[in-house]
């Protein structure tokens, strides 16, 4: 008997028998698509089916974050900074031992964690950044800038904190 309002009743379908437990039903696909597997399982009392909650993959990070992370554990003193070495480019290197032996992120108390990031496409790519960084009731700023090499990889060409920027040997 179908008890679902008029109209909303199947029409020329026949009604879908149930998989056996321990086994998979299949949803008719939808034109284009792949069928879906859903799969069952018991929970050993009649044979009921349970359902389980579906566990979705966690989204890609994006490399914004990734290197807000790593330049964080580097200028913190949680990692040294040679573990930067293969994630630079040009004078990023440098410029981030300058930083790093300041130990600017370095906190008693509060460990520093990332909780602000944006950033900007100036051309395709590369990716200028910030991220606000938080220490107990500090924040501080940090901007670096990533390029693509042609190895599609990723790597920071340049990093600043917040505050004055340092005066470089022969300049006024």
């Amino acid at each position: 008997m179908d008890n679902r309002p008029a109209g909303r009743a199947a029409r020329g379908r026949r009604p879908a028998s149930p998989a056996a437990p321990g086994r998979s039903s299949r949803t008719a696909p939808a034109p284009g698509r792949a069928p879906l597997v859903v799969p069952r399982a018991t929970d050993g009392s009649a044979g009921r089916p349970v359902s389980r909650p579906v566990q979705r993959p966690a989204p890609p990070l994006r490399p914004t974050d990734r290197f807000a992370e790593l330049l964080l554990a580097v200028l913190s003193g949680q990692r040294p900074v040679h573990a930067m070495l293969r994630h630079t480019a040009g004078q990023a290197y440098d410029e981030l031992i300058r930083l790093a032996e300041r130990g600017p992120l370095r906190t008693r108390g509060a460990r520093p964690v990332v909780r602000d990031i944006g950033w900007f496409e100036p051309r395709e790519g590369a990716i200028e950044a910030f991220a606000r960084i938080g220490a107990g009731d500090r924040l501080r700023a940090m901007a670096f800038r990533l390029e693509r090499g042609r190895d599609l990889r990723w790597r920071c060409t340049a990093v600043e904190l917040g505050g004055p920027r340092p005066r470089r040997a022969g300049t006024r």
